[in-house]
């Protein structure tokens, strides 16, 4: 496959263009890891991280979950949530589950790949991230109030400014973990939902990047 020329970080967090071309690349090449014993045993979930362009820039879509779910109440998530036997992929829970919670149409997604999948251990859930780009304009939605409290839309380019980013190392379940938080204006995207926004800016280029000419 040919590979795409070089491109910035600023490019990508302004282009919607340029960053679905960079995405579909990338995921691409997500090796796949060896599963923990934790892992293997843990329910297996999918959840949508659905991208969309406003004038052509990347914008992200979050929900923040109802006070009345009985975990992980009024936290910012993606729309998601644990595979039925009828999904015949990870990837159909995803898109399952957008609908039913935000009412996303899932003919109006176009799946990029699935960024590396997260263990959520105090849920037990094994989380597989699915990233979808749904093009220019923010699509019809319908949010489901027994478990979403509110649609969160985020410029990409203001999410991944370094300046409401920081981490922390907890010490639970016999080991110490980095906690990634983004302190996305009056919302902090934490925990699960933190790593998963993590890996997908992780795949961006380093902001002193530059291009490099081809010999």
């Amino acid at each position: 496959m040919r590979k795409m020329p070089p491109v910035q970080r600023e490019t990508l967090l302004h282009d919607a263009d340029a960053l679905v071309a960079f995405l579909r690349e990338r995921l691409a090449e997500t090796p796949a890891r060896t599963l923990s014993e934790p892992e293997r045993a843990a329910r297996a979930a999918g959840v949508l991280a659905p991208l969309y362009a406003v004038g052509g820039e990347p914008h992200l879509i979050f929900t923040r979950r109802s006070a009345d779910l009985p975990k992980h109440k009024g936290e910012i998530s993606f729309p998601g949530g644990a595979r039925e036997p009828a999904d015949i992929s990870l990837a159909q829970t995803a898109l399952r589950e957008a609908q039913e919670e935000i009412g996303l149409d899932p003919a109006q997604v176009e799946l990029l790949g699935a960024l590396p999948p997260v263990f959520a251990a105090v849920s037990n859930f094994f989380i597989t991230p699915q990233v979808g780009w749904l093009g220019e304009g923010l699509p019809a939605l319908t949010t489901n109030p027994a478990e979403v409290a509110e649609v969160i839309l985020a410029p990409l380019a203001a999410l991944a400014d370094p300046a409401i980013y920081h981490t922390e190392i907890w010490h639970r379940f016999g080991g110490a973990h980095v906690v990634h938080f983004f302190d996305f204006g009056p919302y902090l995207i934490w925990g699960a939902t933190g790593r998963m926004l993590h890996s997908l800016l992780s795949l961006l280029p380093p902001a002193s990047a530059a291009p490099t000419r081809s010999a």
